[in-house]
C-alpha cells in the first residue's frame, strides 16, 4: 500500500521591490510589525528577500507577492508569483 504525502502549504509573503540589477532576480523588501513584550508599543521590522523572476517583469518600487519554493541558490528560496502594483 503507498501512502498519500500529505500536501506542504508554501509561504506567501507580500513586500515592495528594492532591487532589479540582477539577471532573473529581484530584491523584495518584507515589513512586518512586531509588538515590544514590555511596553505593548508596536515597531516596523523589515527584512530583506532575493527573489527568482523568470520573465524579468518586476520593476523598483512595485509591490509583488513571493511565495517559498525550493532552493534555486545559495541566497533564493522565493520565487515571485504576481505582480500587484505598477
Amino acid at each position: 500500500m503507498s501512502e498519500k504525502k500529505p500536501i506542504k502549504i508554501k509561504r506567501r509573503l507580500k513586500g515592495i521591490v528594492v532591487s532589479d540589477k540582477m539577471e532573473k532576480t529581484i530584491v523584495v523588501r518584507v515589513t512586518r510589525m512586531k509588538m515590544y513584550p514590555k511596553y505593548k508599543k508596536r515597531y516596523k521590522v523589515s527584512k530583506k528577500y532575493k527573489v527568482h523572476d523568470e520573465k524579468n517583469e518586476a520593476k523598483i518600487g512595485q509591490t509583488v507577492i513571493l511565495e517559498e519554493c525550493r532552493p534555486l541558490s545559495k541566497e533564493k528560496h522565493w520565487r515571485l508569483v504576481q505582480v500587484i502594483k505598477k
